[in-house]
């Protein structure tokens, strides 16, 4: 898709960090945009922020983890655009938990946002992007946590790595019908990904019982922290998205620092391979 100009996206997790900053770059590029976000005083805030910024920047309330809700803010959108090009399905969450703590609620949460809130949005938009037959393009959300295991055991990594295989299996089928599919793999970003138990819905329990990224008060929180404060700029890593759906590039990288430990991930890998051949030979 190389033309944002009239066209129109809609953005999960709209109301801040990434979200926010996507938001922003394609209303600046002449889009109108349908901000969707749980979190209703900062969508408001998001939206009064975007005044004045393009054809036109809306907000609707979305949990992405209900099916329906997506299905309604899809609508709304649907009711303010008429059509939706760009299909941002960004909102995520964290949790923590590592062998010590295996909290069933913790990994439902983090599933059915990060992961399941992606295959809500793609379910929802992907038969309206095929009807009006003008392409389009979807933007998962991952993390390099989906693309190397340096979060160990977590509900979160396993979601990131599970948007990774969606998308790229996405890519593949949508290619005839001339929609597009890039998968964003950011590193450290300045967001509030460290406070993601202030959206947790009642149904996974006490938000206070979670475990964070983050963890508990120790020299691992504390360096997490430091690491997201000095993370990329989140309108470098929405810049970096209208390239790709530009250029239609499937993974979409912001962290140059973290090839080597996704290229010793790639050596282990091979390196198996090489054992089964000789295994074979």
């Amino acid at each position: 898709m190389r033309e944002f100009n009239g066209k129109a996206a809609f953005v999960t997790g709209g109301a801040s960090g990434i979200g926010l900053a996507l938001g922003r770059a394609f209303a600046e590029a002449g889009m109108r945009v349908m901000l969707a976000d749980i979190e209703t005083e900062a969508l408001d805030a998001a939206v009064a922020s975007l005044a004045g910024l393009g054809p036109g920047v809306r907000g609707v309330v979305c949990d992405v983890s209900d099916p329906d809700s997506v299905e309604r803010a899809a609508a709304a959108a649907f009711a303010a655009f008429g059509e939706v090009h760009v299909v941002c399905n960004n909102a995520g969450v964290g949790a923590g938990g590592g062998i010590d703590r295996i909290s069933l609620a913790d990994w439902r949460w983090v599933l059915d946002v990060n992961l399941m809130g992606v295959l809500h949005g793609i379910r929802t938009f992907l038969p309206h992007l095929r009807a009006h037959g003008r392409g389009g393009h979807f933007v998962n959300t991952a993390s390099m946590a989906g693309m190397i295991s340096g979060l160990g055991f977590s509900a979160y990594a396993a979601s990131k790595f599970a948007v990774v295989a969606m998308s790229e299996g996405l890519a593949i089928e949508l290619k005839p019908l001339g929609i597009g599919v890039s998968v964003l793999c950011p590193g450290f970003v300045r967001t509030r990904i460290l406070e993601s138990g202030r959206n947790r819905q009642e149904r996974y329990g006490d938000p206070s019982a979670v475990a964070e990224i983050a963890g508990a008060a120790s020299a691992a929180a504390t360096q997490m922290a430091e690491l997201v404060r000095n993370g990329v700029d989140p309108q470098e890593v929405a810049r970096r998205v209208l390239g790709a759906i530009r250029n239609d590039e499937l993974y979409v990288f912001t962290d140059a620092l973290m090839r080597g430990p996704l290229e010793a991930r790639l050596q282990g890998i091979l390196a198996a391979y090489d054992r089964a051949a000789a295994a074979q030979g």
